[in-house]
């Protein structure tokens, strides 16, 4: 990644925060738009590269991302590249990795190892690598040949539509380097974007890519006319297991009461701006899987992380019935109520610090 070169410019712009050198967000979706246009508001020096030339195009020449982010205004500092090479040659001190978890490692192996010594890599995406089951700040240590201190994880309960229009929001900023994490909260941080540090990268990851599958369960609930008390059951029993995954592998429980788990688990099962909900809700009322995903222009994560979510529970013998269901649901064809019934027809159990199993 030729990312040692000029620092692109006289040190950036001097407002508390800045990044020397600028930042470059690589991923045009809702989220890296909406990022790029909080930065921008910071004062930051923003490049943003956008995959799509035709989205590319309209960004530069209309100022706003009709496709992924409509109704938000593209500030006129923000560069908008549509050449990979060039925006990874700009010489950032910091790059946002926006893409959607499974297309992380094909955009970073195109762009290559180069890099500058104090390069921090910023990973937003929420879920798992499938056929590696590595989570996306792995991905892009491994590729971008940084070291895992160096990459921190920006997760929280965040809609980009919100975020995007200053809507008080807060999230974390995790990485193993407390260092890195301050790096990127003071790069990041506004009265309306708290951002909080963290060390728990692991933990902050799983709550990320986990809450999407159970949101996807609570939306086949709502497609089938279930109401709150449903969604309140799968809310509270998905947190359970999603906190024992992650204990199981060594992340802090802790943190799935916190923002990156309980909270990015609330906004995400419960709006009408959650894609994960809404496919949830489609596959609920009687679609096929296949015929939602090809109607979609963003990516529903939990489609995917369901399947990790499986994999990473048997291989540490936890129990996770919700996500195995909403598996079988999306994968073998098992009809919603008989997945429901499954679930519903489990023993009798006590509930003792959250561990009902």
């Amino acid at each position: 990644m030729d990312l040692a070169g000029a620092s692109g410019g006289k040190g950036g712009v001097n407002v508390e925060g800045a990044e020397p050198g600028g930042i470059t967000v690589f991923g045009g979706g809702g989220w890296g738009t909406a990022l790029a246009v909080h930065l921008s508001g910071r004062g930051q020096k923003v490049a943003l590269w956008v995959r799509e030339p035709d989205v590319a195009e309209e960004m530069s020449r209309d100022r706003v991302n009709g496709r992924f982010l409509p109704g938000v205004h593209l500030p006129d500092g923000i560069r908008v590249i549509n050449d990979l090479a060039e925006a990874a040659g700009l010489g950032s001190r910091m790059v946002v990795i926006a893409v959607p978890t499974h297309g992380i490692r094909g955009v970073l192996e195109k762009i290559g190892r180069k890099r500058r010594d104090d390069l921090v890599a910023v990973s937003v995406a929420k879920g798992f690598e499938v056929e590696t089951l590595k989570r996306p700040s792995e991905v892009v240590s491994e590729v971008l040949g940084l070291d895992p201190g160096s990459v921190c994880v920006l997760s929280g309960p965040s809609h980009a539509e919100e975020v995007g229009r200053t809507v008080p929001t807060a999230i974390v900023a995790a990485s193993t380097n407390p260092k890195t994490a301050i790096r990127v909260q003071e790069a990041f941080f506004s009265p309306r974007f708290r951002v909080y540090t963290h060390t728990d990268t692991l933990g902050v990851e799983l709550g990320g890519a986990l809450k999407n599958v159970i949101a996807v369960a609570c939306g086949i609930g709502d497609g089938l006319g279930f109401g709150d008390n449903t969604r309140a059951v799968l809310m509270t029993r998905g947190l359970a297991e999603m906190t024992r995954l992650g204990m199981a592998m060594g992340a802090k429980r802790e943190t799935f009461q916190g923002l990156a788990g309980l909270g990015d688990l609330i906004v995400t099962c419960g709006s009408e701006l959650s894609r994960n909900r809404a496919l949830g809700k489609r596959i609920g009322r009687g679609e096929k899987l296949s015929d939602i995903l090809a109607g979609m222009t963003q990516v529903a994560e939990g489609v995917r992380a369901s399947q990790a979510a499986v994999k990473l529970a048997t291989s540490r013998k936890v129990s996770m019935p919700i996500s195995q269901q909403v598996y079988a649901v999306l994968f073998e064809g098992r009809p919603v109520l008989e997945a429901l019934d499954g679930l519903l027809s489990r023993g009798m159990r006590p509930e003792e610090d959250g561990e009902a199993r």
